[in-house]
């Protein structure tokens, strides 16, 4: 059973941006009809794009000024227009036709290529190499001075001098630990589907991991309280209880993996698909969504 939400997405007046007969709706007209058929409120795409509710206001009402500059303005427009189910490149076009077209490229400056510097080829130090030769023969003619004749001026051992002992060996055994070989860890078990969403028959229980990428989630209970309202990074999860229902809505419900009462969603949503559903304690599938 799937119940969609009752309140409307857009609350404020229509936009006056100016439409051209020859060409068609302008972009902000473009994009805030969008949203209307999409059935979110400019709060909603303000938290699905990031963008700031006052700068989705502008472009909706053709005014790029809050953008903060064209690059800007392109992201954003592409960015909304994608959570609106637009193909964003004509509508950048548009704009990059109305403000003067994108600026062309800076060409690469050429890379500097650093000029190899032959070293001169030195000249040979001869005093140095006369300085080195003569301190060399002087130590030669030391060592041999000194420490030639070491072995003839050795004085013979006096008998009954005793020679040094070598060190006692310990008599003691040193018992080795024999090494245990490691043991392997045990396989942690899977979670069954029925693990993960195992829930009590007297609640409604929706549990919801973002598999396939980030989404923004909002989730009410049956008396409106935002149980939720913000970004699920992948892999992340989320679960959500009320005695009676639960309300939904998805940014990008083709990355979002659901289960509901225990029963996991098998409906094939879209990637970048907005679903807005409600589930309650007696439903084991997915409601239909209803748009504002």
């Amino acid at each position: 059973m799937s119940i969609g939400n009752s309140n409307s997405p857009e609350d404020d007046q229509p936009s006056t941006a100016e439409e051209r007969p020859d060409d068609g709706p302008s972009i902000g007209r473009t994009i805030q009809q969008a949203r209307i058929a999409a059935g979110l409120t400019v709060d909603e795409v303000s938290s699905i794009t990031r963008v700031r509710a006052p700068i989705v206001h502008g472009i909706e009402q053709d005014d790029f000024t809050r953008c903060g500059g064209d690059v800007y303005a392109r992201g954003h427009i592409r960015t909304i227009a994608r959570a609106v189910d637009l193909d964003p490149v004509p509508l950048v076009d548009a704009y990059d036709a109305a403000h003067g077209g994108r600026p062309a490229p800076t060409p690469a400056a050429p890379l500097f290529e650093a000029e190899r510097i032959r070293p001169e080829r030195q000249r040979p130090n001869w005093t140095a190499a006369m300085v080195a030769a003569i301190v060399a023969v002087i130590g030669f003619v030391g060592f041999t001075a000194f420490g030639g004749g070491e072995d003839n001026t050795k004085r013979p051992v006096a008998e009954g001098t005793a020679s040094p002992k070598p060190a006692s060996k310990p008599t003691g055994k040193v018992i080795t630990p024999t090494p245990q070989p490691p043991k392997a860890p045990s396989p942690k078990p899977e979670p069954s589907d029925s693990a993960i969403a195992a829930a009590p028959k007297d609640l409604v229980t929706v549990v919801l991991t973002a598999n396939d990428g980030e989404s923004w989630i909002s989730a009410k209970d049956s008396t409106g309280r935002t149980l939720f309202d913000g970004m699920v990074e992948q892999g992340d999860s989320k679960t959500f209880t009320d005695k009676e229902s639960i309300d939904l809505v998805l940014g990008d419900a083709g990355a979002v993996q659901l289960f509901v009462n225990g029963k996991e969603i098998k409906d094939d949503f879209q990637s970048g698909q907005v679903e807005r559903l409600t589930y309650t304690k007696d439903d084991q599938r997915q409601g239909q969504a209803q748009a504002g």
